[in-house]
């Protein structure tokens, strides 16, 4: 049997969170991977974000935030795997993170989210989140970038009037 090959680098326990968005496969595909600087405000965080590279199978990012221990900082390295599909391999002072994405179609239009990570911390951690905590605060991010591509679908749906 072939070993899957992004879990040979997986380290640490593994988190899972599942969503579903209101809106068809495609759009939900299109709005994950357009990682843009503004990502950070439909979070609701503060950090920084700087595109390096984004083409059509393949995405560069650093982010950067201050806290009080000094900056974050990390690289994240995103195949696009259309029509359904994404990996991430990440590094940073802090951690270094490796994730993979599945988007899957749902009755009615709409599509189910699945992310599966781990992370490797590279520093001991002031603040030790558990694995229901790391789960649950990815969980909250989602939905709300969930809301906004739910807002997104509707206005691209819109038809202006004359």
């Amino acid at each position: 049997m072939k070993r899957d090959s992004s879990r040979q680098h997986r380290t640490g326990p593994e988190y899972r969170i599942r969503v579903s968005f209101g809106v068809p496969l495609d759009f939900a595909f299109a709005w994950c991977t357009d990682y843009t600087p503004e990502d950070p405000g439909l979070e609701g965080e503060s950090y920084q974000r700087k595109i390096i590279e984004h083409t059509p199978h393949r995405v560069i990012f650093e982010d950067l935030e201050e806290n009080e221990d000094g900056w974050d900082w990390g690289r994240d390295v995103v195949t696009l795997l259309p029509p359904n599909r994404w990996h991430m391999d990440g590094v940073g002072n802090r951690r270094d993170v490796t994730a993979d994405y599945v988007l899957s179609p749902l009755p009615d239009g709409r599509t189910r989210f699945d992310l599966r990570w781990s992370r490797r911390p590279n520093v001991p951690e002031a603040k030790k989140l558990t694995k229901a905590q790391r789960e649950a605060s990815a969980m909250r991010a989602w939905k709300r970038f969930g809301a906004a591509m739910e807002r997104d679908y509707r206005r691209s749906r819109r038809r202006p009037t004359k």
